[in-house]
């Protein structure tokens, strides 16, 4: 102990090791701390992804009325529940049975046989013409006295419906939901009379609704042209025995070597009449300035599409000041929200990819008409190509769109023009755009703050095309031609 005491104890030189030590510790637990939160990340990402593909997967098989009709609030069902005229003798029958068991508890009640059920009898041709002349002539739009005249830079959106009622119900739903819909006016352009139709139409309550009906249509014109006339050239005949025959056209085939079909050239006649009537024609419109957007019957829309379309207009000065058309649709089949729900890309309008929820104004109508001929003269059936054929050999600013990368208007139809399937009632791709929305929008994916611009990746340039043929008839260059004459 002694020994002990005499020691001094001499402290260690302070080398920088153990601080080292400890920074090292630190930096080491605060790497892993980094590590394992990004593996947190990465795990609940990768669990959504999976999860929502899984909820898409689940739309597929879970495509029931009942389903569908749970995913959409209970006062738009009225939308998606039919109501037809068409009253069968089965039903009066069984509503006449509860009459007579009701007036037999009810003493003093009238008795059931003077109760009567009319049977509905749909127009006939002379008829649907008369209503069609009135609609026009009319010019009625509903629900103004609610939601006030329109304004000058409000939206149009153009609706072009032909038969398939079905998607047209669910079109109506979604555009229900949208925010701002009551400041629009929604204008259904019809090339088919259907009263149930017109009861759905006018059924709509949450913004001023307008109806004009094309007046050329195969239905009012069954056995002449624009419909088919007798004398018609068969499609598939060769010129040399058309000439022989003396059918009408004979000396006009298509490009391929085809005659007219009428089903197929009514659909470029009704687009081309219908946004003139509404540019041109419309009363209503005579001082509008704002965006015409342009929907068909099997098209879906976003709760956003609206405030997304006010965006992108707003930021065209500064993102794309060549951008002449707004894009809002795509027909992708996988929607990748959580990347792409704020970001817009800019390229030059391509017909079969960007003709889905297009909107341009009064401007770029005024370019396309002036080019009418190249639209009307264009051996193509197709408006869409029609317009692209326009936009590359006619016009001196080339039609140049801003697109959102993550749609706000989806296509939902099963069958049509171009696509036949088995089932064309099918509620599958209806289903699958119902949970895409439900996701995007719980996961506050929709309404965003901001809109960025992406690099498209690197385009080919687009090439003259040949069309695709079914618009070698001459009836139908003047008809088309004719139509774009303003008569306001």
């Amino acid at each position: 102990m002694s020994k002990m005491r005499g020691r001094i104890l001499i402290p260690l030189p302070n080398t920088g090791a153990m601080g080292r030590k400890r920074n090292n510790f630190y930096m080491r637990s605060l790497f892993l701390l980094a590590l394992g939160i990004f593996g947190l990340l990465q795990y609940n990402n990768f669990n959504y992804l999976d999860s929502r593909d899984n909820v898409l997967g689940d739309a597929v098989t879970n495509d029931s009325d009942d389903a569908i009709l749970a995913m959409v609030p209970a006062t738009l069902h009225k939308y998606l529940t039919p109501h037809s005229r068409n009253h069968t003798a089965s039903g009066a029958g069984a509503l006449t049975g509860a009459a007579l068991l009701l007036n037999a508890s009810s003493p003093g009640a009238a008795t059931a046989s003077t109760i009567s059920f009319d049977v509905y009898h749909p127009p006939n041709i002379t008829e649907i013409k008369r209503q069609i002349v009135r609609y026009n002539d009319m010019q009625m739009v509903l629900n103004e006295d609610v939601f006030g005249p329109l304004q000058n830079d409000s939206v149009i959106i153009v609706v072009q419906v032909h038969t398939r009622i079905t998607y047209l119900r669910h079109l109506i739903v979604s555009l229900a939901q949208a925010r701002d819909i009551s400041k629009v006016l929604l204008v259904f352009s019809h090339d088919y009379y259907d009263d149930d139709i017109n009861d759905l139409v006018q059924q709509i309550d949450f913004c001023k609704v307008m109806q004009i009906f094309y007046p050329y249509s195969i239905q009012t014109h069954p056995n002449e042209y624009p419909g088919v006339d007798p004398n018609d050239c068969p499609r598939n005949i060769k010129k040399e025995q058309a000439l022989i025959t003396n059918c009408n056209n004979a000396m006009y085939p298509d490009l391929y070597g085809h005659y007219r079909e009428a089903k197929f050239t009514q659909t470029k006649h009704h687009w081309i009449w219908k946004a003139n009537r509404v540019f041109n024609e419309l009363e209503v419109t005579r001082y509008h300035t704002g965006l015409v957007l342009f929907l068909e019957e099997d098209h879906y829309v976003a709760e956003d599409f609206l405030y997304l379309l006010a965006m992108m207009q707003q930021r065209t000065k500064d993102l794309c000041p060549q951008c002449n058309v707004l894009s809002l649709g795509t027909y992708l089949k996988t929607f990748n929200y959580y990347t792409y729900h704020s970001k817009v890309e800019v390229m030059p309008w391509v017909s079969s990819k960007h003709n889905m929820g297009f909107a341009f104004n009064r401007t770029t109508w005024s370019n396309i008409r002036k080019c009418a001929r190249h639209f009307c003269t264009y051996d193509d059936y197709n408006w869409d190509w029609s317009l692209q054929h326009v936009s590359q050999q006619c016009l001196r600013r080339k039609l140049h769109a801003m697109i959102v990368k993550g749609p706000r208007v989806f296509h939902i139809g099963e069958c049509g023009v171009h696509h036949k399937n088995k089932n064309c009632e099918s509620n599958q791709v209806i289903s699958k755009v119902q949970h895409v929305l439900r996701i995007a929008r719980n996961s506050h994916q929709l309404f965003p703050r901001s809109l960025t611009l992406t690099v498209p990746s690197l385009m080919k340039k687009s090439k003259l095309r040949k069309g695709n043929g079914g618009w070698g008839d001459l009836r139908d260059h003047e008809l088309c031609l004719n139509m774009t004459l303003a008569t306001r």
